[in-house]
């Protein structure tokens, strides 16, 4: 996993730091003239121009502006308030670091590359949060950790591909980290082992409203679960999907009883894809969640049962994970997220004792008393009905195989993101996504990470 630290918490670590402010600059100058260099190509007879502020951000770019100067290439520097820039191979954004708050104008770079020296100038550190004159990256050289800026809202388009280096700090107090590929790995399974011991039952589903249901029972399935169990409220029998999953009708009115009759023999319980906003749904679904000795998902419409009477998630003395979008999100705490994503999840996992997944490019994964997970590899290609239905499947299969709640959503929403990816760029549908899973984990994790 990379750290990832807010500008307050990389200001102490500067401060707290045993090298010398100078011997810092000068590391990270350097880093931003090895970057350079390979952007170029090489350095001799090329032109740089090196916009730069007046703080440490400035001083940075002036170090690379000189070691680039020593091996040939032609400088220009301007300052950060200069509008028009003369033609270049190269601009090194050295005008504002993570810290900075206000309005930017960058310059036009007129096609030319940047290359922006810990963060795009005009780009909020902490949020990602970008003016509407800020700096559109082809690169960036972020220093020690990632900052927040970097993963969230406009920040990440702005950054361009992010190169993280090591100029001696210590961030090893980080209390965010991202996601990388080689955190993904699924438990060894038993040689002897049989299907109930990976089994989901996932409670969705109503008359008329059957995809989102289906969904989540494929994305369980091709995730890892042994069995999947689908209950339906108020659905005849004769319209039951046919499916690898074992669907059953349930009554259309107080029908937690009989799915906590089954849960003893399940590993986790997804509840909520189109199962409706119906009064008496909301009774049902709160029941089952407040019974239920097995983790819950609580995921769609049942997100929106627990913002009607939270109680049952708030007393629950099992494992609960609940995985909103920033709809969701407003409906069970009457407000949207702030821009500081991770502040929203980790205030949202305390008030309600669950661990919860603020779902969206850079989804955050939020558990009290836990360092908080965020990946990064959410798209456009979710951005289509029926895509979170089958997160909430893949998530539960990987709490039926035993992995801890916190790492089991933010693991699934990682795979989740990378089974996209490798769909259509155009006409992506997420009844695609189920078998991508499968394809993913498959080529990428093997168990055990082998």
């Amino acid at each position: 996993m990379k750290p990832v630290v807010t500008v307050d918490e990389m200001r102490a670590i500067d401060a707290e730091s045993p090298v010398a402010e100078r011997e810092l600059v000068r590391r990270a100058g350097t880093a931003v003239y090895f970057a350079a260099r390979n952007m170029l190509g090489g350095t001799y007879g090329r032109h740089v121009v090196v916009i730069e502020g007046r703080g440490n951000n400035g001083a940075d770019g002036h170090v690379a502006a000189e070691l680039l100067r020593r091996k040939g290439a032609r400088i220009t520097t301007v300052p950060a308030g200069d509008t028009v820039l003369p033609m270049s191979d190269l601009i090194i954004d050295a005008a504002y670091g993570t810290g900075f708050h206000g309005e930017y104008r960058a310059p036009d770079p007129h096609g030319v590359p940047v290359l922006a020296v810990d963060i795009p100038s005009g780009v909020d550190g902490d949020t990602g949060v970008a003016c509407k004159g800020a700096v559109k990256a082809r690169r960036t050289i972020a220093f020690a950790a990632l900052k927040p800026g970097h993963l969230l809202h406009a920040g990440a388009d702005h950054a361009g591909d992010i190169d993280v280096v090591d100029i001696g700090l210590d961030v090893s107090r980080a209390r965010m980290h991202l996601l990388e590929q080689s955190d993904i790995s699924l438990p060894p399974q038993p040689r002897e082992s049989h299907k109930w011991e990976t089994a989901v039952a996932i409670v969705g589903g109503s008359p008329g409203m059957l995809g989102s249901a289906c969904l989540s029972a494929a994305g369980a399935a091709r995730a890892g679960a042994g069995m999947v169990r689908l209950f339906i409220p108020g659905i005849d029998e004769r319209d039951l999907p046919i499916s690898e999953a074992v669907a059953e009708a349930l009554p259309s009115t107080n029908w937690a009883d009989v799915v906590l009759k089954i849960s003893d023999r399940v590993k986790a319980i997804v509840v909520g894809p189109g199962l409706g906003r119906d009064q008496r749904t909301i009774g049902s679904v709160n029941e089952l969640i407040a019974k239920a000795t097995v983790p819950v998902v609580v995921d769609a419409d049942g997100l929106f049962a627990i913002a009607q009477d939270p109680t049952a998630v708030q007393s629950r003395g099992g494992v609960t994970v609940l995985t909103p979008h920033d709809g969701e999100f407003k409906a069970l705490t009457r407000r949207v997220p702030l821009a500081q994503r991770w502040q929203s999840a980790e205030q949202l996992s305390e008030s309600m004792s669950a661990t919860v997944l603020l779902k969206g490019s850079t989804s955050v994964i939020a558990r009290v008393g836990h360092k908080t997970l965020l990946s990064n590899t959410g798209g456009p290609r979710l951005a289509t009905a029926g895509t979170g239905d089958v997160y909430a499947g893949v998530l539960g299969a990987f709490l039926a195989l035993g992995i801890g709640a916190q790492v089991a959503a933010a693991q699934a929403a990682f795979v989740h993101g990378k089974a996209a990816q490798m769909g259509h760029s155009v006409g992506f549908v997420a009844g695609d996504l189920p078998q991508y899973i499968a394809d993913w984990l498959s080529s990428a994790t093997i168990e055990g990470n082998g």
